[in-house]
């Protein structure tokens, strides 16, 4: 993949980084696995299991872990 698609981790809000870290983990999966046909035939495998569905979620966190770092947990100067 060549073109930049992540120019910054950087987002104005809580929701937008959330946001963020799904779009990580879609990339992640797409750059492993960049076949769109073999993506959709194991799809039906693991929407169904409940643990695979906790490991996506936990993927999901980490990068949104790593994101909220980044933005400093978009704190505001409360004082």
């Amino acid at each position: 993949m060549s073109e930049q698609w992540l120019p910054s981790l950087v987002t104005p809000t809580p929701q937008e980084g959330f946001d963020l870290a799904v779009k990580l983990s879609r990339m992640a999966v797409k750059l492993t696995q960049p076949s769109a046909e073999v993506r959709e035939a194991l799809r039906g495998g693991y929407a169904h299991d409940a643990s695979d569905l906790i490991a996506v979620s936990h993927v999901v966190a980490t990068h949104f872990q790593t994101i909220a770092a980044a933005n400093g947990y978009w704190r505001t100067d409360r004082g």
